[in-house]
């Protein structure tokens, strides 16, 4: 099962991270530099993906999540096939790959809170740190591949022909996890009905059956919507019992706030300060061996406090914000860099593993959608504003704020304050639930 899953994963992460290059290159082709288009093609997956994070949440603790995933990468299979075929016929019409993009923005946004509910289902709690550097691995490697596959695609055979293999990467996704086997006991419907014991004592007739069925199906939209609204808060009574994990997930979202400042003025500063092109290149280079080197590192520390070593590794961004805010030699911001993506490749797979042991499993998928959510929304915020706000308020001055503030904000996150006991277990006495050290 674990190796069916790391394949599994390799493929989705290989076909999420072909699809920003081939859009872009698709979009470019088709209708050039016409304003907008772009932005409004990536908005449409991205929006819809924020809005139907929490929904997906409910979904993945309330379904079986290899379901879940079969069905999120079945539909990412068609909406990739389908703007492939778009541009393979030469169309290209911007609202068609709008549509389509918009599909699987949602797609994700059901799929993607039901992968920790996967792993932690399959991988036993020992291993899980292993696994999911095994994943972080994968991920990464897929990070760095897929901009060259897809622009090698593009220029040889066209964007089109790019996307379709997406489409086929998400399908043998989709029925490489679909195919795995879980428990379905643990959901919140099972749970109820296992409550809930037949009454043997009263055997209703053929017509009074019948008109208990019409009552319940007319009661069955309207307490679904309840039911939805009473998971959705119960997932958050979750969060609000676990202080340490608010404070991490907040942390973490200025993380990415900041990456997308980073991203945004890095390559602007490094053509004007640092020597052109290549000092960017040299920088992004050395990125992407700290993350590697990170993510094959996390499994073999003697780690004790796991939370202090996330927060710690998010903190280590704000060194690449300060030497490019000076700015430093480039060899200097690659170094800054290096160091901070290799703590993003010690945090993730640890991250992963600490939020999977302390977290109920048949509440994982509505507590990890708020972390993505909050991730999801932040990154693109830092990406849109980085310009605007250095002309306001200096790149330099923007940038050692940026970094004063990811530093602040992780950092914070290790105090621990005292906390009542959670109320949906009033009999215990101990304080709320912590990460165990």
């Amino acid at each position: 099962m674990t190796r069916r899953l790391l394949v599994g994963r390799g493929l989705s992460a290989l076909a999420t991270a072909l699809i920003p290059t081939t859009l872009t290159l698709a979009v470019l082709r088709t209708h050039g530099s016409e304003s907008g288009a772009l932005g409004a093609v990536l908005a449409c997956e991205l929006v819809p993906l924020l809005v139907f994070l929490p929904v997906g949440g409910v979904l993945a603790d309330r379904l079986r999540p290899e379901r879940v995933i079969l069905l999120a990468d079945l539909v990412r299979c068609l909406a990739q096939v389908g703007i492939g075929a778009e541009l393979i016929a030469g169309s290209g019409r911007l609202p068609v790959l709008a549509v389509l993009s918009a599909v699987s923005g949602v797609a994700i946004a059901f799929g993607m809170p039901a992968v920790p509910r996967l792993v932690a289902a399959v991988v036993p709690g020992p291993d899980r740190l292993r696994v999911n550097a095994r994943i972080g691995v994968v991920t990464s490697v897929s990070g760095v591949a897929a901009p060259a596959v897809a622009g090698g695609m593009a220029l040889a055979v066209g964007p089109g022909w790019a996307a379709a293999l997406t489409g086929l990467l998400f399908a043998g996704s989709a029925l490489t996890l679909g195919g795995i086997r879980t428990s379905g006991d643990a959901t919140p419907e099972k749970r109820r009905n296992a409550e809930q014991p037949p009454n043997v004592e009263e055997r209703p007739n053929g017509e009074e059956r019948r008109s208990a069925e019409q009552r319940r199906s007319a009661n069955q939209g309207r307490s679904a919507e309840k039911r939805f609204g009473r998971e959705l808060a119960d997932g958050w009574r979750e969060v609000r019992v676990r202080p340490w994990f608010l404070r991490s997930v907040l942390g973490h979202g200025v993380w990415h706030f900041t990456a997308g400042l980073f991203l945004t003025l890095g390559p602007l500063t490094a053509v004007a300060s640092l020597g052109g092109e290549a000092a960017w290149v040299l920088v992004a280079q050395a990125g992407t061996a700290g993350l590697v080197l990170g993510v094959l590192a996390a499994p073999r520390l003697p780690i004790r406090r796991p939370i202090v070593v996330v927060q710690v590794a998010a903190a280590l961004y704000g060194l690449p914000l300060a030497a490019l805010a000076v700015p430093a030699p480039a060899w200097v911001v690659a170094g800054a860099y290096f160091a901070a993506m290799c703590g993003l490749g010690v945090l993730s797979p640890l991250w992963e593993t600490v939020v999977a042991q302390e977290i109920p499993e048949a509440a994982l998928g509505r507590v990890r959608s708020l972390d993505q959510l909050i991730s999801f929304a932040a990154r693109p915020l830092g990406l849109a504003v980085a310009v605007p706000l250095a002309g306001l308020a200096g790149a330099t001055g923007l940038l050692l704020a940026a970094g004063a503030l990811v530093a602040a904000a992780n950092l914070a996150a290790i105090v621990r304050t005292p906390v009542e006991p959670p109320r949906a277990a009033p009999r215990r006495r101990s304080p709320a639930p912590g990460p165990r050290a």
